[in-house]
């Protein structure tokens, strides 16, 4: 049983120049923090994990994100007003796309993208 739970799973994990600011970006979103050792940090947000590993050599983020992770919530408008209060910076402001889903794409501070989405009526995600 271990073994299949340590296999069955894909994670996406996060180089980040400064932790403490990540992890106040995060939290502030409504991730949790689940644990923390040294310059890593797992954050849970409903059941599912995101890995934050510190790495003070990396570059200033700029320019776009190259990748984003979708996370889906029931309230798209509420977390967009949510992003919106921490200032959060917008890749994407939030609208009703095409591919059946309302979203909003903004970056972390090291630039890297989480796009928030709740399905449209009758859209598949």
């Amino acid at each position: 049983m271990v073994r299949e739970t340590v296999f069955a799973q894909l994670v996406v994990e996060v180089l980040v120049r400064d932790l403490e600011r990540s992890l106040r970006f995060y939290t502030d979103l409504g991730f949790e923090v689940a644990r923390r050792t040294g310059p890593f940090a797992v954050l849970t947000w409903d059941g599912h994990q995101l890995f934050l590993d510190e790495r003070r050599d990396l570059p200033e983020a700029s320019g776009p994100e190259r990748v984003n992770v979708r996370i889906m919530v029931p309230d798209v408008d509420a977390m967009w007003q949510r992003a919106a209060a921490i200032g959060a910076p917008v890749s994407a402001p939030i609208g009703d796309r095409f591919y059946g889903l309302r979203d909003f794409t903004i970056r972390d501070p090291d630039g890297f993208g989480l796009r928030f989405a709740s399905p449209l009526p009758g859209g598949h995600p």
